[in-house]
């Protein structure tokens, strides 16, 4: 039971520290809880945490597959930064408009938040080497085992670690923002330069990949 209870805790860490740097999912999130309502943002929360969960098991069970269609993350990845690279553009050009003339294109639009949640996180393939290093490293600590209870708890801990560090985003952005008295305008900039940063790095990393390892998945 101790045992249990030290994996779910490091799952939960893990999950949670990595859930602070700034970042297009966590920035999204603020930016609907501030634009929208809460309830949507933590439905939006819900999406990001169900794919990680996804992934982690993907991670773990499915190690061999991962590794032979390496292209199509490859793919992926390159989807990402288009992907970036509209909604910063977006963002910025919202920010740009008149006062009230256009939203973010995150936002404008009608898709349930749950499903924009899933589908953001869907497309950021990192993830899942991520959480296949740290599995790797938990493993070799012999603090995570290879059996279905153990997997369970440590991906519980990841969703519940991912959605407590949106929750900081939520809300915590949302004070902070109506105690700024910052505007419509200033959450749109801070969101498009979020976004741009991260398909420069999402580009930097596609473009610098081992061309080796590109072919081997061919």
């Amino acid at each position: 039971m101790i045992a249990l209870f030290k994996i779910f805790g490091a799952g939960m860490l893990i999950s949670f520290l990595g859930s602070l740097p700034l970042g297009t999912l966590n920035i999204s999130a603020m930016q609907i809880a501030v634009q929208e309502n809460t309830r949507r943002a933590l439905a939006f929360a819900a999406g990001v945490a169900l794919v990680e969960i996804i992934y982690v098991r993907l991670s773990l069970k499915g190690v061999d597959w991962i590794m032979s269609n390496q292209r199509i993350f490859y793919i992926l990845e390159w989807v990402t930064v288009v992907l970036f690279l509209v909604l910063g553009i977006s963002s910025i050009r919202a920010a740009m408009a008149a006062p009230g003339e256009r939203m973010n294109i995150l936002l404008d639009n009608k898709m349930n938040r749950f499903f924009l949640g899933l589908s953001m996180s869907a497309v950021n393939p990192v993830q899942i080497p991520f959480w296949f290093l740290w599995s790797s490293y938990l493993f070799s600590i012999h603090l995570l085992q290879s059996t279905t209870l153990a997997f369970n708890v440590y991906t519980l801990g990841i969703g519940i670690g991912t959605v407590t560090g949106l929750l900081l985003f939520i809300y915590g952005g949302k004070w902070l923002v109506r105690r700024m008295n910052a505007g419509q305008k200033f959450l749109n900039i801070l969101v498009g330069i979020v976004f741009l940063l991260s398909a420069g790095i999402q580009c930097y990393r596609v473009v610098t990949k081992p061309q080796m390892e590109i072919r081997s998945a061919r």
